[in-house]
């Protein structure tokens, strides 16, 4: 019989198990102990949270690799290609490595049902054990206590921020948000929290299971200057120390400052220059990814009102004597009025639709706004936008692409598809 290839396995896991979220450990870490998963690298790193995720895992990977160690990454969801989840020192694996690692999964679990991201969560430590990596540092998909990536052995774990998102899986409610993300904590290890006034359950969470807990605004914290930035928090003695002149990071410093202090803890050997090496050449598209032909703009998967938060906060930084135009395409389950609320900065607005999956049009999506006293135009598609975009935009004009995975995704697509 012939070997699937890795489309027919995506293809097989979307369609193995009865649904698409199914919370809970017990059988995803049945088939990890099967195939000794659980500590697949010697300094195995958790990062959860609502927003910035993505940016410190990439920050941290970042730093890791410039101290001369071999480090595997692994986030979601990914913007084109499955394999986007996956690298090792900044490389996406290859689709031969996740077949192998699908192959060797599904004869491990014989008679238990996967999710697609439990089966791809062992995919990765998979990987990374195979490879004899050094580090892993791994993104958690969705809260914390009860998510597939949490059954590993960590040594040490950062919340990056609390806001409400997945309301449907980890409830309304921000206390018990935060006591969900805070379940990737673990006793006598590092529990970095990058939220400021974190609501009390989770501190409380941290100090049940004697979890050392270091937060933003108390136990360490940054300031921004106009060329760089500088950072305070603790070593590894618990003593109180500085680094000044950083590079100003690509990535938000709300998260290169939380990837500092768990990377501290966790490798109290790295130097100033390994760290500011790291943080200057982190970079993950999607994540405030700047361009500027055919039009000049910014694009950013954000997509909760957090996100928003902070992206609008980025615009108001940037220079431009002309007007800022936000291009919004959302999924129907996401709350776009607080996110559209968010975005001040923002002048005219194009409201786009997207099809497929938890899509919608772009008169949904505009029924939900309250945009009465902005110019709006609406295109039943991103690409539709994007063209009007191209034609109707000045120079000193500044564009924001954001809303979704999808909006990021598309937007990517088109722009690389633009003759010079």
């Amino acid at each position: 019989m012939s070997k699937k290839n890795l489309e027919q396995w995506l293809s097989f896991l979307e369609s193995n198990h009865p649904t698409e979220i199914d919370m809970g450990l017990d059988r995803v870490r049945t088939v990890a102990q099967r195939l000794d998963l659980i500590k697949p690298t010697p300094i195995t790193v958790l990062v959860a949270g609502t927003n910035g995720k993505g940016s410190t895992v990439t920050i941290t990977s970042s730093v890791l690799q410039q101290a001369g160690l071999s480090v595997g990454s692994y986030m979601s969801p990914h913007l084109h290609r499955y394999n986007e989840r996956v690298s090792i020192n900044g490389v996406c694996v290859s689709d031969e490595e996740i077949i192998e690692s699908f192959e060797a999964i599904d004869k491990a679990r014989a008679e238990i049902s996967l999710t697609y991201f439990e089966f791809g969560t062992l995919s990765a430590l998979y990987i990374f054990k195979k490879h004899y990596l050094d580090a892993c540092v791994l993104e958690i998909g969705l809260g914390g206590r009860l998510d597939a990536v949490n059954i590993v052995e960590a040594d040490g774990a950062a919340v990056t921020s609390i806001g409400l998102d997945h309301q449907d899986w980890l409830g309304s409610d921000i206390a018990q948000i935060a006591y969900e993300k805070a379940g990737v904590y673990r006793t006598q290890k590092p529990a970095i929290c990058g939220q400021r006034n974190v609501p009390e359950s989770l501190p409380k969470h941290a100090k049940s299971i004697n979890a050392p807990l270091y937060l933003k605004g108390v136990d360490f914290d940054y300031v921004q200057n106009p060329q760089s930035w500088s950072w305070k928090g603790k070593n590894s003695s618990g003593e109180t120390i500085e680094l000044n002149d950083l590079a100003l990071p690509s990535l938000p410093i709300e998260n290169a400052a939380t990837a500092i202090q768990l990377l501290i803890k966790i490798k109290p050997d790295l130097t100033y220059e390994q760290i500011n090496a790291g943080i200057e050449s982190a970079y993950l598209p999607g994540r405030l990814q700047t361009f500027d032909f055919p039009f000049k703009g910014m694009i950013d998967v954000g997509h909760n009102p957090q996100a928003a938060s902070l992206l609008n906060a980025e615009l108001s930084k940037c220079d431009t004597s002309g007007k800022t135009i936000g291009l919004l395409a959302m999924l129907a389950d996401k709350d776009a009025a607080s996110v559209v609320a968010e975005m001040t900065e923002v002048e005219e607005w194009v409201i786009c639709g997207i099809s497929g999956y938890r899509g919608q049009t772009a008169q949904e999506l505009l029924s939900k706004l309250m945009l009465d006293e902005c110019q709006v135009t609406t295109f039943d598609a991103i690409n539709n936008g994007l063209d009007y975009l191209a034609q109707n935009t000045q120079s000193s004009d500044q564009v924001v692409i954001f809303g979704s995975f999808v909006t990021a995704a598309q937007a990517q697509s088109w722009l690389a598809e633009q003759p010079r």
